[in-house]
C-alpha cells in the first residue's frame, strides 16, 4: 500500500543515513585526533585505564629525574674518592720515601701537608647541588627509585638509599708523620688502611652509581612500554580508518540517493488521478 501520510521507505532511509552520518563523525574524528578513544564517551573502560597509565607514565618521567640528579651525585662523590684514592698512593710514596736516613724530612713533610690539604679540598667540593657523600655533614642520600601500582590500585614510592663515605670522619689524615724517619716507618700502617678506606669507599660509590645506571635504563624502557600500550589502547588505525571513511563517504552518497527516492515516491500517485 502507498501512503501520502505515512511513507515507511523515507522513515527506513533516513534512519540509515543518520547512522551513517554518526559513523562517519567518528570516522571524522578518529582521524583528525589520531585516537579512537579520545574522550570518556568514546569508551568508558579503556578511556579510564589509558588515563591512570597515563599518570603513572607521568610520575615515572619523575622518577627518570630523580635517578638523574642522584646518578650524577655519585658520580661527582666517586670522583672525588677515586682522586683521594690515588692522592694517599702519592702520599705512600712520600712515606717511604721519609723512612730513609739521608732525606729531607722538611720537604717531604711539607710535600705530605699539601697533599692532605688537597684530600681535604676534595672532601669538601665533591658535592653535586648541595648533596655530598665525602662528608659529615652530607649524610646519606635517598634516591626515588620507582613507583609501584598493586591490583588494588595502591601506589607506593621505592627508594634507593646511597650511604655517606665519610672519608671527614673515617680517613684520619693526621696519623701519617714523616717529619723523621722514625714517623714515617710507624706511618705506614697508618698510610696503608687509609688507603684501604679510600678503596673501600670508592668502591661502595661505584656500586651504587651502576645500581642507579641500571635502574635509570630500567624505568627508561617501562615508560616506553607503557607508552606503547597507551597508543594500543586509544591510538586510531589509520590505514583502516582511511579504509572506513572511503567506505562511509560512499554509503553516505547512496544513502542520500536513497532518502531521495523514497521521498519522490508519493509523487507518483499523480499519475493515477491525470
Amino acid at each position: 500500500m502507498t501512503s501520502i501520510l505515512t511513507n515507511n521507505g523515507a522513515m527506513v532511509a533516513l534512519q540509515t543515513l543518520k547512522s551513517i552520518n554518526m559513523n562517519l563523525e567518528d570516522t571524522q574524528n578518529a582521524i583528525s585526533t589520531g585516537k579512537d578513544v579520545a574522550t570518556a564517551k568514546d569508551n568508558s573502560a579503556i578511556w579510564a585505564i589509558s588515563k591512570v597509565m597515563e599518570s603513572d607514565v607521568a610520575g615515572f618521567n619523575a622518577v627518570g629525574d630523580s635517578l638523574a640528579l642522584g646518578e650524577s651525585t655519585v658520580a661527582v662523590a666517586t670522583a672525588g674518592a677515586e682522586q683521594i684514592t690515588d692522592l694517599l698512593k702519592e702520599m705512600k710514596e712520600k712515606v717511604i720515601n721519609a723512612t730513609g736516613e739521608n732525606v729531607d724530612s722538611g720537604k717531604l713533610s711539607a710535600e705530605v701537608t699539601e697533599l692532605k690539604n688537597q684530600i681535604t679540598s676534595i672532601i669538601g667540593s665533591s658535592q653535586f647541588n648541595g648533596a655530598n657523600l665525602l662528608n659529615t655533614a652530607g649524610g646519606d642520600l635517598t634516591v626515588l627509585s620507582s613507583l609501584d601500582r598493586d591490583s588494588t590500585g595502591t601506589v607506593t614510592a621505592s627508594n634507593i638509599t646511597v650511604t655517606s663515605v665519610d672519608f671527614e670522619a673515617t680517613l684520619t689524615l693526621s696519623s701519617v708523620d714523616v717529619s723523621t724517619s722514625t714517623a714515617a716507618e710507624a706511618s705506614i700502617d697508618d698510610i696503608e688502611a687509609l688507603i684501604q678506606t679510600a678503596v673501600d669507599g670508592a668502591a661502595a660509590l661505584g656500586a651504587s652509581a651502576a645500581r642507579i645506571e641500571k635502574q635509570s635504563a630500567f624505568v627508561s624502557k617501562v615508560t616506553d612500554a607503557m607508552k606503547s600500550g597507551i597508543g594500543a589502547l586509544v591510538d586510531a588505525d589509520m590505514e583502516e580508518a582511511s579504509a572506513r571513511l572511503k567506505a562511509l563517504q560512499t554509503q553516505q552518497q547512496l544513502g542520500v540517493q536513497a532518502l531521495s527516492i523514497a521521498n519522490s515516491a508519493p509523487q507518483t500517485l499523480q499519475q493515477l488521478f491525470r
